[in-house]
């Protein structure tokens, strides 16, 4: 099954890369919309969490967004696999950056890594440009590797063709803490899906979820300045890049506590999710437990775990 998926999938991948990229785009389009005519599972999730999270919106509203979520991924997907073989300069018409806050003049005054908490928004595998906005430092992130092995082996030569360092989140540690101290990087870390049984029960548009607290312990651990970046698309086959604001992690020299750094991570991507709800990805069941509960204990004992 392995060998068979690896040839379809990269079929796919050479067809894909051998389109023009505005081409690429109506294709994703297209696709999502036959997903969404398929796939009456997700689309019911996609329905059910836009109608928790926009009460004010007719069910026909909600029906028309929920199409052009379905349709907003299928050209995010379909795009990610072209852009992945694309150079900076051949990306350049279709990519820009936008507001990037304190980071740069936080930067110049302090080199060092940087880490952000950022969500599946737009072509998120874009974030992995971000060094463009940095020259000097490299873009990294984790991952977790496919059961697949040919399978996670395409999927990786497809992501480091960009730049980006890719860290497997379960052996690779060491090497990505020796990275963090020693080097520049801009960590980007996905924080905005399901966090499991071992995430901090946190509100996210009214209802408790579970969340990833990932981002919050790295800069907490490695003292490092923690921002929310988003990948906002501003046309077919175009997209923006933005920094959102400073996230505190310390007070008058102490850490804050995780539970709260977090909390202000998910108030940054509500607040970019309700400027363009179409841009996330309501086809995962966010709510899907509520996580563990607040506890009582410093932000350096969650660190620890």
């Amino acid at each position: 099954m392995d060998f068979l998926l690896y040839w379809v999938a990269r079929l796919v991948v050479t067809v894909v890369q051998s389109l023009p990229l505005p081409l690429v785009a109506r294709l994703g389009r297209l696709g999502g919309r036959l997903a969404h005519f398929l796939d009456a599972r997700h689309r019911n999730m996609a329905r059910r969490n836009l109608t928790a999270a926009f009460p004010d919106l007719s069910q026909a509203e909600i029906k028309k967004l929920a199409l052009e979520n379905f349709q907003r991924i299928g050209e995010n997907f379909a795009c990610a696999v072209k852009t992945a073989a694309m150079s900076d300069e051949a990306l350049a018409p279709h990519l820009e950056f936008g507001p990037t806050g304190e980071l740069p003049a936080l930067l110049a005054r302090e080199p060092r890594s940087v880490v952000f908490a950022i969500g599946h928004f737009g072509n998120f595998e874009l974030y992995a440009r971000a060094s463009r906005l940095l020259p000097g430092w490299q873009m990294a992130t984790t991952y977790r590797a496919l059961r697949q092995p040919r399978l996670n082996q395409l999927m990786q030569s497809l992501r480091e063709r960009t730049g980006c360092l890719y860290f497997e989140r379960r052996t690779d540690g060491e090497a990505l803490r020796r990275k963090l101290l020693n080097d520049r990087l801009i960590l980007g870390l996905l924080c905005d899906q399901h966090g499991g049984r071992r995430g901090l029960r946190l509100p996210f548009f009214g209802r408790d979820a579970s969340t990833n607290p990932a981002p919050a312990i790295f800069a907490l651990r490695y003292r490092l300045p923690l921002f929310t970046g988003f990948c906002f698309r501003t046309g077919p086959a175009r997209w923006r890049l933005e920094v959102g604001e400073l996230i505190p992690t310390f007070v008058n020299g102490k850490p804050r506590a995780v539970i709260e750094i977090m909390r202000d991570v998910n108030r940054a991507f509500e607040k970019a999710i309700r400027r363009d709800p179409a841009n996330w990805f309501w086809v995962h069941n966010r709510w899907k437990t509520p996580g563990r509960p607040p506890v009582s204990s410093s932000s350096l004992a969650l660190e620890k775990r």
